[in-house]
């Protein structure tokens, strides 16, 4: 069944309530980035490009902390990583800690159709971005007042309460033969020490999909998403212990992240085309959207 079901990011409530105004807007942009993914499935395109489509338009959305508005390092720089999974193949490309690549996931995917490598970083993934020919932009493009805003209040250890949780964003889908990919980029975290690598672009981690098993998404604190290897759990745990893709994520969430001293959330569909949503924090950012009607838009 054709599925697909993004997140723009999980964290703790701000302590003002979004406006109405505010929750508009970030509802537009779940909005513009499902039923651009969506669209490729219907068309009989491949879950890929589906959730490629999808995260580009969430890196292009200055709300949301992935390309255009991503989080900013303590020296105030942008520094973006990305992943995507081909679940047919297990193939998988990812980038991390890049400063110039205006859509990190469209480089990641170059990255595992062009390259005999799975992760480059930094420089090295920014030469391969040329020699690709694709476009670099300034580092400032980046740089949005909100997110200056955000590492002015971390540095000094003030928090705002107007500010909105600032995560990672992704895609999963299940095309019309049943197969299964994964995307997700991000800025990382606000006031992160340069040269700091998240989940986002780990395979297994952040991001993971395999054909017959599931696809996951995942969003919150990557270092602990990291230490659970998240993504491929919570499919291993479809795959070879039988529990439903649910339970799962349940497990995976409340049982492996949490007593650690984690939280976060996990999107992920199954070779059903069922989707699953959940998370730990006060907030997730999230749609999901299905050939059997469901269409969902949440904060």
């Amino acid at each position: 069944m054709l599925a697909i079901a993004v997140h723009g990011g999980a964290g703790a409530a701000p302590r003002a309530p979004l406006s109405p105004a505010q929750q508009t807007l970030y509802r537009e942009g779940l909005a513009a980035a499902l039923d651009a993914g969506y669209a490729v499935l219907e068309r009989g395109g491949a879950s890929l490009d589906a959730v490629m489509a999808a995260v580009v338009q969430l890196e292009d959305n200055p709300l949301f902390n992935a390309g255009r508005g991503a989080a900013l390092t303590r020296e105030g720089a942008a520094e973006l990583d990305a992943c995507i999974m081909d679940g047919a193949r297990q193939r998988a490309g990812a980038v991390a800690a890049v400063r110039h690549v205006q859509h990190p996931i469209e480089l990641a995917r170059r990255v595992m159709e062009k390259s005999r490598h799975v992760l480059l970083v930094g420089a090295g993934a920014e030469e391969f971005a040329l020699e690709e020919g694709l476009a670099l932009v300034p580092n400032e493009y980046f740089r949005t007042a909100e997110r200056v805003q955000q590492l002015q209040h971390s540095l000094q250890g003030t928090p705002g309460s107007e500010l909105v949780p600032q995560g990672t964003v992704g895609a999963v889908a299940c095309d019309a033969r049943g197969h299964l990919a994964a995307a997700t980029s991000t800025g990382g975290m606000t006031a992160k020490r340069h040269g700091r690598v998240g989940d986002s672009p780990l395979v297994g981690a952040g991001t993971f999909a395999r054909d017959g098993a599931c696809a996951v998404s995942a969003t919150g604190h990557g270092e602990l998403f990291i230490r659970s290897v998240a993504a491929y759990h919570v499919c291993v745990s479809v795959e070879c212990r039988g529990l439903s893709l649910a339970a799962a994520v349940h497990e995976t969430l409340r049982e492996r992240i949490l007593p650690l001293g984690g939280q976060g959330g996990i999107i992920a569909v199954d070779a059903s085309g069922a989707l699953v949503l959940d998370f730990t924090t006060g907030m997730m950012f999230r749609g999901a959207r299905d050939a059997a009607g469901r269409y969902e838009i949440a904060l």
